[in-house]
């Protein structure tokens, strides 16, 4: 994050267990800020410590597997300055390693995991190809101001360890009244990806979801935030016709008989 940031920031990290070196070297770094926990407590309860240090007004949230591009945050804060007022969420683009089914991220492979990262190639290729703004932001990085940040309650502990709580975090800006969710094509950060989720015992997010706003997530992201379409201004509600109002129907009644069957 120093190495490629056009501004200093104040940096806030969450040490997991730090059984590797982790927090011995933080403890180090004199422009970090850190909170600790022994045990693995995953995302949504790390987010929430470190916004207790945060005095910035805009949070940004990155994933632990993540390598920010040069002028970042640049991009991020001149469309910042340009909205004008607090009501938005954005997102920078990540560039991935293999295709998963999101369409707001470019594909190109620099490297799975740190030993294979092929550092000199990123940068020369970051830029490469052009993408305009998108629709829904959601995933990281992303960037929020704190009064926002706040209002909504910050990230919802029942998503813990954190599967399905970014979508649940942009359904609550939505009901907070933000309708400006854009993906920002010049703010760019490789993702390793799955680097973090992959040793964790993961939670029923899908069913927790459903359960909790009456709607799958993938309705959401697709029908209510456009995820992936070209950036066209501030979202409307959409108009959800009869097939996708039963699909949704019938999801309500799986996730709560997943739920009264949980042990």
């Amino acid at each position: 994050m120093r190495k490629h940031s056009a501004f200093s920031h104040e940096i806030i990290v969450h040490i997991n267990e730090g059984k590797d070196g982790t927090k011995e070297w933080i403890e180090t770094q004199k422009d970090i800020l850190y909170t600790f926990s022994k045990e693995n407590i995953g995302i949504c309860m790390a987010l929430n410590q470190c916004r207790t240090l945060a005095s910035a007004d805009y949070l940004v949230y990155l994933n632990d597997d993540m390598y920010v591009c040069p002028g970042w945050d640049k991009a991020l804060l001149d469309e910042i300055k340009n909205i004008g007022h607090p009501f938005f969420f954005l997102s920078s683009t990540s560039i991935e390693p293999a295709y998963t089914g999101n369409p707001c991220v470019i594909v190109r492979d620099f490297g799975g995991d740190p030993s294979s990262f092929n550092e000199s190639g990123l940068l020369q290729k970051f830029n490469e190809p052009a993408k305009e703004n998108w629709s829904g932001a959601t995933w990281p990085p992303n960037v929020v101001h704190k009064k926002i940040w706040d209002l909504v309650g910050g990230y919802s502990i029942e998503f813990s360890p954190g599967l399905y709580s970014d979508p649940d975090f942009s359904m609550k800006l939505w009901q907070a009244g933000v309708r400006l969710f854009k993906g920002i094509g010049s703010s760019r950060a490789y993702h390793f990806g799955g680097k973090s989720t992959s040793r964790m015992v993961r939670n029923r997010g899908y069913y927790t979801f459903i359960s909790k706003w009456g709607m799958t997530s993938s309705t959401f992201t697709k029908a209510y935030l456009r995820s992936g379409e070209p950036f066209r201004g501030e979202l409307k509600a959409p108009e959800t016709g009869a097939s996708l109002r039963f699909k949704n129907w019938i999801k309500r009644l799986s996730a709560a008989w997943k739920n009264s069957s949980s042990p």
